[in-house]
């Protein structure tokens, strides 16, 4: 019986020889001059769909930030008998905001300023690494605090893609990124990453720096890591989780192991710069002390102080509330680290018991809310949880959404340092 198709009837080819083809060549296999050429800037910044997902949500979050911003001028001026608000950019003018400035544009010690003065700011308590990217930002844009922005917008960027792969790498589902993403960018304290402070460079390079140690690339994490220090000393609680992960890991190679202590690096130059200065090894601890009351205390003592400053009529009512957010913070705190160290996620455990400790050893708490901001196994828990009990999701974006509202105008408006 003849074939209906006589043209498959082949014989196969001989060894080292190519089978012959008939009709159109694979789109696969058609020469490089016949393909269309993609734009370059197609190719140099093409994403992922789900992270231009969460980049798009990023953006609109930030809008939102703005529109917040712009009604702070208006309905909250610094003088309320004033018929004209202020500048666009002064609601984000708050705070540890001039500590940036004076670093970024006078340096530390300028005209023999320094801590032997009584008026002295402390401005030693703060890292190098901001400061020192916003002056070399400030040469293309004139306006210091329009750079300090920018610096933020852009490293706020590259921290919800990082934090969206983090997700994915260890939630399933095609909506663990954008979830994870969503609860961190309507968190109470969700402003700070859109203001000149450090919190959004820090993550830029914290979150890429976990998915390079993930990857077991420790040259490329030690290094991002040790920018992260650069911008806040957290860097070294981040390098001590990526030590135990190393450690942890079921095929070390231990040649990488030194690439480990190049974390460390940042904080020891400046502890160097600033003995150079000061004479004082330890210049950085004693500015917190003397600013911020950040001298060690007993946990429990640190407890204590906060709740007599939330609950017991002894400041103002603003600090009062900030204090009462203090403790839930830490409260929040401890229930993650119980979680980490139950699941034994031990790397992320270190990374926030670490935090806990050295924000929870002081006269009394300060910024723990915003520290969790660079609790990043803190949003992903939530994903993942909220992907088992879908009412998780709306319980928690009724309560943050209003709750981001009002700590943003509180930055936004002078009221409240967080």
């Amino acid at each position: 019986m003849p074939l209906m198709f006589p043209e498959l009837r082949q014989h196969p080819p001989l060894p080292g020889q190519r089978p012959k083809r008939h009709g159109p060549a694979p789109q696969h296999a058609r020469s490089r001059a016949e393909r269309p050429a993609k734009p370059l800037g197609r190719r140099l910044f093409r994403l992922p769909p789900d992270d231009r997902e969460v980049l798009w949500l990023y953006l609109l979050t930030r809008a939102g930030l703005w529109v917040t911003a712009y009604c702070a001028r208006w309905l909250f001026p610094a003088d309320p008998d004033t018929p004209k608000p202020g500048s666009a950019l002064a609601p984000f003018q708050q705070w540890d905001w001039y500590h940036y400035l004076h670093i970024a544009r006078d340096g530390y010690f300028s005209d023999g300023a320094g801590p032997w003065l009584s008026h002295w700011d402390n401005r030693e308590a703060f890292f190098p690494g901001f400061p020192l990217l916003l002056r070399a930002v400030h040469l293309l844009v004139p306006n210091w605090t329009a750079a300090g922005l920018l610096i933020s917008f852009v490293a706020g960027g590259v921290a919800v893609v990082a934090l969206a792969r983090i997700a994915r790498l260890h939630l399933p589902g095609a909506d663990t990124g954008r979830r994870t993403v969503l609860f961190f960018l309507l968190s109470p304290c969700a402003v700070f990453l859109a203001v000149g402070y450090t919190e959004a460079l820090f993550l830029a390079f914290a979150l890429p720096a976990w998915l390079a140690a993930q990857r077991r690339n420790w040259p490329l994490a030690a290094t991002l890591t040790a920018l992260a220090t650069a911008v806040r000393i957290s860097g070294l609680f981040l390098a001590a989780a990526i030590a135990v992960h190393f450690l942890l890991g079921a095929r070390r190679r231990w040649r990488a192991l030194p690439w480990l202590a190049v974390p460390a690096l940042p904080a020891a130059l400046y502890a160097w710069y600033l003995h150079g200065h000061t004479g004082d090894w330890l210049a950085w601890k004693h500015a917190q002390e003397r600013g911020w009351f950040r001298d060690f205390h007993a946990p429990w003592d640190a407890w204590s102080h906060t709740w007599t400053g939330a609950f017991d009529h002894t400041q103002t009512t603003g600090y009062a509330c900030m204090f009462q957010a203090e403790l839930l913070a830490g409260l929040v705190g401890l229930l993650l680290l119980a979680l980490l160290l139950k699941q034994r996620r031990w790397p992320e455990a270190t990374y926030i018991g670490l935090t806990l400790w050295a924000l929870g050893t002081s006269y009394w708490y300060m910024s723990i809310p915003r520290a969790t901001l660079l609790w990043w196994p803190l949003w992903t828990t939530l994903a993942s949880w909220s992907l088992r009990r879908p009412q998780v999701k709306t319980v928690y974006l009724c309560l943050a959404a209003p709750l981001s509202t009002v700590f943003a105008l509180t930055f936004l408006t002078g009221r409240w340092a967080g």
